[in-house]
């Protein structure tokens, strides 16, 4: 079984290395892409706080209507 995850099955075939590799390289790709959106989801959160502490400074008692 060990030898299977290490793509050693059927003898070096360099199809079967070609896929591995290639396969690892996307794995590589989908990790870096994971951490790229965690670090875009983490600055909206941010900005998404900073957001909400800016309306509740607004005091709508003082507002004034729109303009229709």
């Amino acid at each position: 079984m060990a030898k299977a995850l290490l793509g050693y099955v059927g003898g070096s075939d360099p199809r079967v290395l070609s896929e591995m590799r290639r396969l690892q390289q996307r794995v590589q790709d989908l990790e870096s892409e994971l951490i790229r959106m965690q670090a875009e989801n983490d600055a909206l959160s941010a900005a998404a706080h900073h957001g909400d502490s800016l309306l509740d400074s607004i005091d709508v008692s003082h507002a004034e209507p729109a303009l229709a």
